[in-house]
């Protein structure tokens, strides 16, 4: 081809641009692959471990906010929250279904905190039950309360906590080594779209993931209290081990559900999919986003409806770029 040529050159569009390896080669990269994710993660789940302590404030918020919540689920409750306190031992609030015991009125405060004492009557000392003031951050110390059941439990748990928060922490710089790996073998169209999904994919997952984190797992867990008192069963004691798994199984099925977009919008862009075959799966969809909505978050129905709707509200949105994708293109071609 002659220099200066306005021809196109397919070779130039279409080569990744990576140079030519061997087999032999592509393994050696693929072991440095895996040897630098292995350390990455291995070093993370090390500042995990070290940082266990706070890895379980962040994941006892959504409980703590829970207990700010005012959810009534039967009618002839006053969701009133009392604490027992008996010298300075507390112990598990409850949720009673009347402010009164007894003759001692508990007022109308949501957060209520009963303290047995002694008084004297008559020259005899006797224990007399009152209503002290409650701080305006005693919340967080009513509710259920977190136990281990077994004296190695607590180290067991801590190890689980640094493997799945190593892993997250970990997870952009594998992430980082597997599309270095990747990228040289994509032409470039393909590496532009790879970018794109990638980094929305990343994006939405974070979303996702601070969505039920901040809005939807306080309320969720508000909602499974409640549901347990509607029952006529108390729940004053959580075990750690299943509600640290209910807390990270829904904030991962969250963040998996907000892939949805990208997913279906990589297919309109590779032609399997578009704005017309969109539209008509919408009642498929309402079906499978409650399936996806049992599949990847907890039995509890509140958070499967939860999940459900916004699996929907990301269809819709997909549809809608799907359709402004076709009426952009048809411009183009009058054009």
């Amino acid at each position: 081809m002659a220099e200066g040529s306005d021809e196109p050159r397919p070779e130039f569009e279409e080569v990744g641009g990576g140079a030519v390896k061997t087999f032999l080669e592509h393994l050696e990269d693929l072991r440095w692959v895996l040897i630098k994710s292995a350390a990455a993660t291995l070093i993370a789940m090390m500042v995990c471990l070290f940082n266990v302590q706070r890895l379980m404030a962040v994941l006892r918020w959504p409980m703590i906010r829970a207990e700010k919540r005012h959810i009534i689920l039967l009618p002839d409750t006053t969701n009133q929250m009392v604490t027992f306190q008996i010298g300075s031992a507390r112990l598990p609030a409850l949720d009673l279904k009347t402010n009164r015991i007894g003759a001692l009125e508990l007022g109308t405060n949501q957060h209520v905190t009963v303290q047995l004492e002694p008084v004297q009557l008559g020259g005899q000392q006797l224990m007399s039950w009152r209503v002290v003031p409650t701080p305006p951050d005693a919340s967080e110390n009513t509710g259920p309360v977190l136990i281990f059941m077994g004296p190695a439990e607590s180290f067991l748990f801590s190890l689980h906590m640094a493997f799945f928060g190593g892993l997250i922490l970990a997870s952009p710089f594998v992430l980082y080594y597997v599309g270095q790996f990747l990228m040289p073998a994509l032409k470039i169209k393909e590496k532009k779209y790879f970018l794109r999904a990638f980094y929305i994919g990343i994006g939405l997952f974070f979303a996702g993931v601070a969505f039920a984190y901040f809005v939807i797992m306080p309320p969720a867990l508000k909602f499974a209290q409640q549901y347990s008192l509607w029952m006529g069963v108390q729940s004053p004691i959580w075990q750690v081990g299943p509600y640290m798994s209910f807390v990270l199984k829904f904030m991962l099925g969250m963040g998996l559900g907000f892939e949805l977009p990208v997913v279906l919008l990589a297919l309109v862009k590779i032609g399997l999919l578009n704005y017309q075959k969109l539209s008509s799966m919408r009642r498929y969809m309402i079906v499978g986003n409650l399936i996806l909505g049992a599949l990847l978050t907890t039995p509890e129905p509140f958070t499967q409806i939860i999940m459900a709707i916004a699996l929907q509200m990301l269809f819709e949105t997909s549809v809608w770029i799907a359709w402004y994708w076709e009426r952009q293109e048809k411009k183009t071609e009058k054009g």
